[in-house]
């Protein structure tokens, strides 16, 4: 089964459950998510309320090969004190769930990840999203934000693994015209 949604130029949202051939074209997108869910059978949960003016909402994770599952003994001191306004999860791996603020989004998961670093030592480097090359909105500190986010912390963590340095990666972002 599929549920697809599709933004549209007039600035709705068309969503369509394939199995049932269920369509519905509106201009709250929360609303057609809900009547899919509903006629799919699976429950609907709304998104939480917007964050305060100058917070963001992500969440970090540790997708290292070798990351333990949510009650590994390496998260013990970070699940018993996160960082202020994130929620330790469970992921099927270890997650934290955060609302913090910042300058922009990419501001906020920095200063998160140097914290965890610095008071716990541990090295958060995904935001959990799951298919990054799916792009879409182009909000600065939207979703499109988090996957920028995600891939910078998963390329710097794997660029370490295989030896390269800040320099290295400073030198590819450069070369790439990043500013």
């Amino acid at each position: 089964m599929g549920l697809y949604f599709r933004h549209n130029e007039d600035g709705t949202t068309t969503g369509r459950n394939e199995e049932s051939g269920f369509a519905v074209t509106l201009a709250d997108e929360e609303e057609v998510k809900r009547r899919l869910y509903e006629d799919a059978g699976w429950e609907y949960t709304p998104p939480p309320p917007p964050v305060p003016p100058g917070f963001h909402r992500f969440s970090l994770v540790d997708d290292a090969f070798d990351a333990g599952g949510f009650g590994d003994e390496r998260y013990a001191g970070l699940r018993e004190d996160p960082p202020a306004g994130c929620v330790p999860a469970d992921w099927g791996r270890f997650a934290l769930e955060c609302e913090r603020p910042g300058k922009s989004l990419l501001d906020a998961v920095t200063g998160t990840v140097a914290e965890i670093r610095r008071e716990h030592g541990l090295v958060m480097n995904s935001l959990g999203i799951e298919k990054p090359q799916e792009w879409f909105g182009g909000e600065k500190n939207g979703y499109a934000a988090q996957i920028v986010a995600h891939l910078l912390l998963m390329a710097a963590h794997r660029a370490s693994l295989l030896g390269y340095g800040r320099k290295d990666l400073v030198r590819l972002l450069d070369a790439a015209g990043a500013e």
